[in-house]
């Protein structure tokens, strides 16, 4: 199965950009999954290409307008599960990378200005995700970062499924720290650095719980919210 993916956008030219390169551009070389990217003022009804009008209600800044993104939508087949990148919508995490990436179609719509019109959300029932709780100038970096999430876990895409499975968030913790050559490191200040005796011992079952720990360890003290829910999870 191939990912597919038709992103909704005024800046059509974003993509596939750094979603090009590394493990998603391998992957979209290799045909693990594909990019659309349907430029929303091709729909406009003007000669000004117009695609955003004043708010109802009076306010700052400009709305997209229904009928525009509307007939955008329409020309997208098939469409799949609809997700409206947006700062007020569900926070992007692991479990929910996971579910997307088993999707054969995402279509993922990006605003700019103030949003775009609530009706076109409701009647085509987006999804509406968030990457964090910030706001950007539109959705375009956020919907990279979402199909980054979901490319890296395609079957192929890393080559190892190991790796993702003991990555963080994958078991309710962050990641234990990595170390490689030289064992012995120079720091510029002069001081002399090693790499824990132990994972240079050879013994795997030690290697295994002192890399929990450490996990553990940094989950509890970078991400006390995290901890709880593990230590409640038992």
């Amino acid at each position: 199965m191939v990912f597919n993916v038709n992103i909704l956008t005024l800046f059509p030219d974003m993509f596939p950009g750094a979603l090009n390169d590394g493990i998603t551009g391998r992957a979209l070389e290799n045909g693990l999954w594909s990019v659309n990217a349907v430029n929303i003022r091709d729909f406009a009804k003007d000669n000004y290409k117009t695609v955003d009008d004043t708010p109802f209600g009076g306010g700052a800044g400009m709305v997209m307008k229904a009928d525009i993104i509307s007939d955008a939508v329409e020309s997208i087949q098939p469409r799949g599960r609809m997700i409206y990148m947006s700062p007020r919508g569900k926070v992007l995490n692991q479990k929910l990378a996971r579910e997307l990436s088993s999707e054969e179609n995402l279509t993922i719509l990006c605003g700019r200005y103030e949003g775009v019109d609530q009706r076109v959300l409701d009647h085509y029932e987006f999804e509406e995700i968030s990457i964090g709780d910030y706001v950007l100038s539109g959705g375009e970096l956020g919907a990279m970062v979402l199909i980054d999430s979901c490319v890296r876990l395609l079957d192929g895409a890393v080559g190892n499924d190991e790796t993702t499975l003991n990555e963080s968030h994958e078991n309710g913790l962050l990641e234990h720290p990595h170390y490689t050559r030289p064992a012995v490191w120079s720091a510029p200040d002069g001081s002399e650095l090693s790499v824990p005796d132990v994972l240079s011992s050879g013994h795997h079952k030690n290697i295994d719980e002192w890399r929990k720990c450490e996990a553990e360890a940094l989950t509890r003290e970078n991400r006390p919210d995290m901890w709880q829910k593990y230590e409640n999870n038992g």
